[in-house]
């Protein structure tokens, strides 16, 4: 694959996206597409940080048609309500990016409905959104739903029987799972799709490791992993660079339902998107189903209405 970025995206004119998040890799996500021509909802739950991610992407793109909605992952009530928003204000929706995530708190710390924070809202809350969206993504133009996955999601393991991490507690596995979770759920999508006729799209991608403030935000800049991500900087690279995997599997013709793109670098830390390595245990059918159906369990059962009735 030839050294593809964001100058490659199509023309996205006449093309809706949601993107999850408002810094980092969702700020530049959304600027990308925002850029190519594309209406971009950029969904956050904080709405000073999102005001002022708006403000910066229509100075960096005149005339970009961005607006920013609340959206807080970690509460399903808050969850609906921006897709009753949404299904209020358009018939339609081409691109949904679930890349928002927090990374290693230092305890364990619940969602507003008692989920492991990380599983709340790295995984269930984009598994309800996704459900919740997907009568407007089958009325999209080639629809498609981009799940950020992680270098992380290598050394994840889906433990059923204690998915809220209630019995032990560790913060690096617990996002691991979390992030094995998106992976798998990308590609259980896709085959559900295919097989109901769907009609949308769904991938996966990873932004290797990129210089953004997740490190900072979750286990804090005095942290272990903070000091590393502050003092070792230049061993991450770009943000902008880190969100050309999820462009990618967002609007290249190459990119395929189904996939997993990363950087195409040594252990797939940096680089250019390309197709990445999938882990054995993210190619678990058996264990996809059954994290499937208590995902429906745990947020209600979002992808009831997805389906007409025959």
């Amino acid at each position: 694959m030839t050294r593809w970025t964001s100058a490659d995206i199509p023309s996205q004119h006449g093309r809706c996206a949601v993107v999850t998040g408002t810094g980092g890799l969702g700020f530049e996500t959304a600027l990308a597409l925002a850029s190519a021509g594309a209406e971009v909802i950029v969904a956050g739950r904080n709405p000073k940080k999102g005001v002022e991610a708006i403000d910066k992407i229509r100075a960096a793109a005149p005339g970009a048609n961005i607006r920013f909605e609340t959206l807080d992952l970690a509460s399903l009530a808050s969850v609906a309500a921006f897709a009753a928003r949404l299904r209020d204000l358009r018939g339609s929706l081409d691109i949904l990016v679930n890349n928002a995530g927090v990374m290693r708190p230092p305890t364990w710390q619940p969602t507003a409905e008692g989920f492991e924070l990380q599983l709340g809202t790295n995984y269930l809350g984009h598994f309800a959104l996704t459900g919740l969206l997907m009568p407007l993504l089958m009325e999209g133009q080639n629809a498609r739903v981009v799940m950020l996955s992680s270098v992380a999601a290598r050394q994840g393991k889906i433990n059923l029987d204690d998915i809220n991490a209630k019995d032990r507690f560790d913060s690096m596995s617990v996002y691991s799972q979390s992030k094995l979770a998106c992976l798998m759920f990308a590609f259980e999508l896709e085959r559900r799709s295919v097989a109901n006729g769907w009609g949308v799209a769904s991938m996966a991608a990873h932004p290797g490791v990129s210089r953004t403030d997740l490190l900072h935000n979750a286990p804090g800049r005095r942290s272990a992993i903070g000091i590393t991500r502050s003092l070792l900087w230049f061993l991450f690279q770009p943000a902008a660079r880190g969100a050309l995997p999820t462009l990618f599997a967002a609007t290249a013709p190459q990119a395929k339902g189904g996939g997993y793109y990363g950087p195409d670098g040594l252990g797939e830390i940096r680089g250019f998107p390309a197709p990445s390595k999938i882990p054995p245990q993210a190619q678990n059918q058996t264990v996809a189903g059954r994290l499937w159906e208590i995902s429906e369990e745990m947020t209600g059962n979002p992808f009831a209405d997805t389906v007409p009735p025959t």
